[in-house]
């Protein structure tokens, strides 16, 4: 028999040329979505000072609503093919080829090996279409911490808003079925139906959630599913093992017949007579059994279905890739299947499934359906998570309380009881089994702890054996009111497990599981508070080198690039307040429109005003000879345009929808009104935009007024807000930090420092902030531009002129000249000076400033360091001889 040929196998990470193309055609992909998914996406955009979502969770929401929107919920690789062929949704984008590696290349199109990529874009799309199910599979690979849950159920929400919406839209899901792997996580998952909504959703959908949004916590095995068919926003949050189809298949034979418990079989018919064409009862031998049927019977029954598959048991190991290899199909990914099998025979479907993991990788092999990743490195590069430092140790593995008391004494010594965010920082050490921990770990911890007289009541266990109060104790670990700092593991606390107050994890015997180390590991990683910080992990040789070979497997990281994440020439600072705390008088304007409704029975539309010119398409000919002169007549192209035919029906419709009247009353009103709703009609179905741009406002304007009034009051805000832990942590490098200790600036300190440090992002800044020093003009200067988080009052709000959403600026300086006058100053980089953003927060900073009877400038970063003058039209002149930059 001949041996099957090896497929070629090439790694193409797909999902960053979707990224790299969402983010360039972002303009004009937003622009196809509806309003209300517009609005849902600049709701939670990270550029907005009170988004909750940080940019890995907001990026992958992006790219889920880019394939849901722009896409379709189409197959992975159907838009791969769509990509390569520069066809479809992707007409025109960047020519670009593969290397030899498989990787994305941007050529010259004369330079492209067309024949190579052909080949290449061959076996990369039977890659992807070997994974491929009866409905869209995508999976979102996003690390440890960086809060897949609360991604998960912010996807939910946006499906149900739109479902709502557009309920006849196939692509949105009108039930969701979340899928955790098993107990812990399930616990962890819970946090989809306590989450605070009002944090990713915009507050004029929040009553309608709350309203119809129904969930269903499967957490016992006997639980039974109580929806009612053919409803929607139901949200099923359930484990693998209540819901996988368990179901006999093959016939049974004889022996089995003889010998089943009839009686049993006779219970459970009699119980559920009334359902017995439901369940189908001659295939049940159990009442388990018909549970987990039943389950898996109402499921069937729901339209629209979305699922959710939380992979946190499989983000480290290789049954992932099992789970959507179709020839090697787990019971869970054959219960997906079989679900979409039975809901299309009913007519309706899996609207597509949902993958969140924590990694594309999988055994050294990338996950051909990944559509978005963010990896652990960059994570803590980017102060997503914490950074971390090993200590490996050689040789301890008979040497348990040398271990122990090295690693406990190193993590006292570094953390102690120093509170963040009012909790103490913890250390968990991992057992390996019960007898382990009760003969040799605990007794070692607590002799350790008396010799550093640190009170043994810290410790706290938590096994498979653990008491009520050492579980009530467990869940109060990350919270202000838990005094426990040493907390000793056997097989928990690994998947699941929240605790961002861990700060230091301990593991010097090897586990029976390999992808145990990196799991326990990563635990210590989630980030607390404003400033990265760093975490600190105590293994033993052998554990070391299993991480090492796992980051490999799992992130295709060394141990090198993990432990030297996030580094930079960054030091903490401890910033104070330095009283007494700084106080300014400001105007708040307050901006009221009142509608006020007009008693109108014929209204006049005005149609005969209407500039229709502009809606007509009109062709010249002219000679390439003379360019100016026309040749033939000017020829009326209007009817080539696309245009919808509205009837009487369709276009009161469109007007209630908009102006949120009542149908009767809109077709009333354009009955009665001077031109008629035949004369509209025909206006509006001639030319479509007079419907949106000429009928629609002048209708507004007929039965509404709009009257605004404007109020002043004053305002007196602190300049810093008190830090809840006494100090603000703020990263800096040294180089740019102003500290008002220095002796350099002991003959400024009646001028400045309402905080001890100065932090500066830029030397622009820096050096504008001595030149003010020096300025004689000066009689007081506030650094504002380094807390802006809500530690200050002093912030500006404006419109964002791109999502026109509400957003806060925080100027650099607050100034007080000699004359007691006040000038906000704002350093810029001169690219960014003219951005519409930038030239919006100045618009909106100049109208504050001039309720408030102050003044306004940006400065070019170019020209910050020779000071400034006050200009006439409230511009900043500059002289670059009237002074030189002075160094420290």
């Amino acid at each position: 028999m001949a041996k099957r040929t090896k497929q070629p196998s090439v790694e193409f990470h797909f999902y960053r040329f979707l990224l790299k193309f969402h983010t360039e055609k972002r303009k004009d992909i937003y622009a196809s979505y509806p309003a209300i998914t517009r609005k849902f996406l600049r709701f939670n955009d990270p550029t907005n000072a009170s988004a909750y979502l940080r940019k890995p969770q907001f990026e992958a929401l992006e790219i889920y609503v880019f394939l849901k929107e722009y896409f379709g919920n189409v197959q992975l690789s159907d838009i791969f093919m769509e990509w390569f062929e520069r066809s479809g949704k992707f007409e025109g984008r960047a020519v670009g080829g593969f290397n030899r590696s498989g990787q994305g290349q941007i050529f010259d199109v004369l330079e492209q090996d067309q024949e190579t990529d052909k080949e290449t874009a061959r076996v990369i799309f039977q890659q992807m279409a070997a994974y491929k199910q009866a409905y869209p599979n995508y999976i979102f690979a996003l690390t440890m911490g960086l809060g897949k849950t609360v991604l998960m159920a912010t996807c939910i929400f946006y499906e149900f808003l739109l479902a709502n919406k557009f309920p006849q839209d196939e692509k949105y899901c009108h039930n969701a079925l979340v899928f955790a792997p098993d107990k812990t996580v399930l616990t962890a998952l819970r946090e989809i139906e306590t989450f605070d909504k009002s944090r990713v959703v915009p507050a004029e959908h929040i009553n309608w959630l709350d309203a119809h949004l129904k969930f269903h916590f499967l957490d016992e095995s006997g639980d039974a599913l109580n929806v009612l068919d053919g409803t929607a926003y139901n949200v099923i949050i359930t484990n693998t093992q209540k819901i996988i189809l368990k179901r006999q298949n093959k016939a049974k034979q004889a022996a089995d017949l003889l010998f089943a418990d009839a009686k049993k079989t006779y219970n459970i018919k009699e119980l559920n007579k009334d359902f017995e064409d439901l369940y189908d009862f001659d295939n049940l031998d159990s009442e388990a059994e018909l549970v987990t049927n039943q389950r898996f019977e109402k499921l069937r029954r729901l339209r629209n279905l979305g699922i959710y598959v939380d992979e946190a048991h499989h983000v480290f190991g290789t049954k992932l890739a099992q789970d959507f290899d179709p020839t090697q199909q787990t019971s869970l990914r054959a219960t997906i299947n079989a679900l979409a099998k039975l809901l299309s025979d009913r007519g309706e479907k899996v609207v597509a499934c949902y993958n969140f993991t924590g990694t594309p990788y999988v055994g050294s092999r990338l996950l051909p359906e990944v559509v978005y990743s963010y990896g652990l490195k960059e994570a803590i590069d980017n102060k997503y998570l914490k950074q971390v430092k090993l200590d490996a140790y050689e040789n301890v593995r008979h040497q348990t309380k040398a271990f122990l008391k090295s690693a406990i004494s190193g993590f006292w010594e570094q953390f102690g009881q120093e509170r963040y965010e009012g909790m103490l920082p913890k250390m968990a050490i991992f057992c390996t089994t019960v007898d382990e921990l009760k003969g040799d770990i605990r007794p070692s911890v607590e002799s350790i702890l008396a010799e550093l007289n640190i009170p043994t009541s810290k410790v706290l266990e938590n096994t498979e054996k653990s008491t009520n109060d050492e579980i009530r104790e467990f869940n109060l670990l990350d919270t202000p009111a838990s005094e426990k700092q040493f907390i000793l593991l056997v097989n928990k606390g690994k998947e699941g497990w929240n605790c961002r107050s861990l700060f230091s994890v301990a593991m010097h015997r090897e586990p029976k599981s390999k992808v145990f180390v990196l799991q326990a590991t990563m635990r210590c990683l989630r980030a607390i508070g404003e400033v990265q910080e760093t975490a600190k992990v105590y293994l033993s040789k052998e554990c070391e080198t299993i991480l090492r070979n796992e980051l490999d497997q799992n992130f295709k990281l060394t141990l090198e690039d993990l432990t030297t994440a996030g580094d930079d020439d960054s030091d903490r600072i401890e910033v104070h307040v330095v009283p007494p705390p700084i106080k300014v008088k400001l105007q708040r304007v307050q901006k009221r429109f009142e509608l006020r409704t007009k008693q109108v029975e014929r209204p006049r539309i005005s149609l005969r005003e209407a500039p229709t010119e502009q809606y007509r398409i009109s062709v010249t000919q002219r000679s390439l000879t003379n360019l100016d002169k026309k040749i033939g007549p000017e020829l009326d192209m209007t009817d080539i345009k696309e245009k919808r035919t509205f009837s009487e029906l369709s276009l009161v419709a469109e007007i209630a929808r908009y102006l949120n009247l009542s149908p009767v009353r809109v077709a009333q009103l354009l009955r009665n009104s001077e031109e008629g709703i035949t004369a509209i009609l025909e206006s509006v179905n001639e030319f479509n935009e007079l419907l949106y741009e000429w009928v629609i406002p002048h209708l507004f304007n007929e039965l509404y007024e709009l009257k605004s009034f404007e109020y002043k009051e004053p305002l007196e805000i602190e300049l810093v807000k008190p830090p809840k832990d006494g100090f603000y942590r703020i990263k800096a490098r040294l180089d740019r930090v102003a500290n008002y200790q220095a002796s350099y600036y002991e003959a400024y300190k009646h001028k400045s420092f309402h905080l001890s440090d100065y932090c500066f992002d830029s030397l622009p800044e820096f050096e504008f902030f001595k030149e003010l020093l020096r300025d004689s003009r000066v009689n007081k200067v506030w650094f504002t531009g380094m807390l802006t988080h809500g530690q200050s009052d002093f912030c500006i709000p404006y419109i964002d002129p791109e999502s026109h959403s509400l957003r806060t600026y925080y100027p650099d300086f607050l100034v007080q000249l000699t004359d007691g006058s006040y000038v906000m100053f704002e350093v810029k980089a001169d690219y960014q000076i003219d951005d519409a953003i930038v030239q919006a927060k100045k618009k909106w900073a100049n109208e504050m400033a001039d309720a408030s009877a102050m003044k306004y400038e940006m400065i070019p970063a170019t020209q910050a360091k020779y000071g400034w003058s006050i200009g006439e039209g409230n511009s900043t002149v500059f002289n670059a001889n009237q002074r030189l930059n002075s160094t420290l």
